[in-house]
């Protein structure tokens, strides 16, 4: 059972899936766990590889030791066709939630669903999770109308994002937690810039906090 918790729910597709699977297991030589993989168009390519410990916290140090560690893995595999910029990154406060374990540890927290197939007519939750029961996540539903159940009942197999809402109360409990990043509204990153039979050099940078829109965060499921 507590496998099952801890195992992601969120599997990427494509380029990302094929660099997912080179990656996961350095990381997890090391001590790390893998988040979430994400390619985007970002300052040329960006391969975004984000990654925490068991227990949900991220040092610099920690990315820098992942970026050490697949930088060769990925050289040798080279699943990237293009240049790239390697962006290895802690969760960040408003982290996404990938594992069934998440919407336990963060119980009672703001969170945004969306869903891969839509429960009833609707694919987007927003409301305070309530843990799992089952093969579901529980959100409680601020707008639930009168006399109908405020629970909502997603099946964990079927979202396709998940994320907590950067709350005052998720900022004290992540502080409580030692979970926020060290440097006061920051988010841990390290970021190395690399090309096809290039040495990548790596730098220490310090970003602001994610700022996703997360009315338009994409499906890992499309």
């Amino acid at each position: 059972m507590a496998d099952r918790l801890e195992e992601r729910l969120i599997a990427e597709t494509g380029l990302a899936a094929r660099v997912a699977a080179i990656v996961e297991p350095v990381i997890e030589d090391l001590g790390y766990r893998l988040v979430r993989v994400k390619i985007s168009s970002q300052n040329g390519t960006t391969l975004q590889v984000m990654a925490e410990r068991a227990d949900g916290t991220m040092s610099v140090e920690g990315c820098e030791a992942v970026s050490r560690a697949i930088s060769p893995a990925l050289d040798v595999d080279d699943p990237m066709p293009t240049a790239y910029n390697l962006e290895v990154s802690s969760p960040g406060i408003d982290r996404p939630l990938v594992r069934p374990a998440d919407f336990i540890r963060w119980a009672g927290h703001e969170a945004k669903v969306e869903m891969a197939r839509p429960v009833g007519a609707r694919k987007r939750f927003r409301g305070f999770v309530r843990g799992i029961e089952g093969d579901d996540a529980l959100i409680e539903l601020p707008d639930a109308q009168p006399g109908t159940d405020p629970i909502a009942r997603l099946p964990l197999e079927d979202i396709g994002e998940a994320r907590l809402m950067l709350t005052d109360d998720l900022i004290r409990d992540s502080l409580r937690r030692g979970t926020a990043p060290s440097a006061e509204g920051a988010e841990e990153t390290i970021e190395d810039e690399a090309a096809e039979d290039e040495t990548i050099e790596s730098e220490d940078e310090a970003e602001g906090p994610a700022s996703e829109d997360n009315d338009n965060f994409p499906s890992s499921k499309e």
